[in-house]
């Protein structure tokens, strides 16, 4: 029987895979609902994220990574194997995997994602970079001698990379993502209103007004949440400058960072980014005026992806797909 090959982008917030054969697609949420006593996998994906805040004592919702690195090794590797078994592959056709991780990963957390592939039951496991398989799922030029200013901004990690002859020039990455601009969304709710909203909440509040930008079809929102003072259920109208500022910090970091990046960059990159700009991938990068802000505060046209939530795991696909031609990008190969 013919290995299945996957190309995994294992993501804080979202799973996504690629199946060689079949050129299919799917994602899923990375979130388990695990029984405390047993460990017993009761829900996964989004059954199991829209368990979040109303389980009971004795489930528990997890998270196998944070900040784009494993945090639970034993998780990761029951989701993983969820992974694999959906894509059609078992103990009896173990795939070979592709799978991208943060630029900035320890070789710790590079083996801790290998050995989790294969306790899930992978026969193989080769790692790529995200900035890079980013580039590349986007349909940019990151083989050609060409500065390519690429920004990645997932549920846990933001990447700005600019790369250049199959490599990257220059990259920072910072520890802020979607889930940090909703918990800062729940911080300024508590502050401003003594009300508690949970995560989904935020999220969806995020996704209805939040802006990086002014944008004048975005203007207020009702949010339902519980009140500090009495515990009980109350409403409150927020406006979209409410959670712009609720974001401001993590919008300005991520600004200042990209500002940096282009800055320490070899001119003759430079003169290429300024002349075909930014491209934005990641499922934060939909958030609603991110590409003017960008483009306001540093003077370089931005570009969303044309995919921008598949971006990384499409680059993956042509790694696995191509793995001759680009055998370069593979960080860690084996033999």
């Amino acid at each position: 029987m013919v290995s299945r090959e996957l190309a995994i982008d294992l993501g804080t917030s979202n799973t996504r895979v690629f199946e060689r054969r079949s050129r299919s697609l799917f994602a899923e949420r990375s979130v388990l609902a695990l029984d405390k006593g047993t460990g017993a996998v009761l829900a996964t994906g989004g059954d199991a994220w829209r368990m979040i805040g109303s389980t009971p004592d004795n489930v528990a919702v997890v998270r196998p990574l944070c900040s784009g690195a494993i945090s639970d090794y034993d998780t990761t590797a029951k989701l993983l194997e969820l992974v694999i078994a959906r894509a059609g592959a078992g103990r009896w056709s173990r795939p070979h995997m592709v799978i991208t991780v943060p630029s900035a990963g320890t070789a710790v957390e590079r083996h801790a994602v290998q050995q989790a592939s294969l306790a899930a039951g992978a026969r193989s496991c080769r790692l790529i970079s995200k900035p890079l398989a980013a580039g590349l799922g986007a349909g940019l030029p990151i083989y050609e001698p060409v500065g390519s200013l690429v920004i990645d901004l997932g549920g846990g990690t933001c990447e700005i990379s600019l790369m250049s002859l199959g490599g990257m020039v220059n990259n920072t990455t910072l520890r802020i993502g979607g889930f940090d601009l909703d918990a800062s969304i729940q911080r300024y709710v508590r502050d401003e209103y003594s009300l508690e909203i949970g995560e989904r909440t935020a999220e969806a509040v995020k996704i209805t007004v939040g802006s990086a930008w002014p944008l004048p079809e975005r203007e207020k929102a009702e949010v339902t949440g519980q009140d500090f003072s009495s515990g009980s259920p109350k409403s409150i109208i927020v406006t979209s400058g409410e959670i712009r500022e609720a974001m401001s910090e993590q919008l300005q970091a991520i600004v200042l960072a990209t500002i940096a990046c282009i800055g320490t960059s070899p001119p003759e990159l430079v003169q290429d980014v300024m002349r075909r700009g930014i491209t934005l991938t990641g499922g934060g990068s939909l958030l609603a005026g991110l590409d003017v802000l960008l483009a306001e505060e540093t003077d370089v046209p931005v570009h969303l992806s044309d995919r921008p939530f598949d971006s990384v795991v499409l680059g993956a696909g042509r790694a696995l797909v191509e793995k001759d031609g680009l055998a370069s990008l593979i960080l860690d190969l084996e033999p």
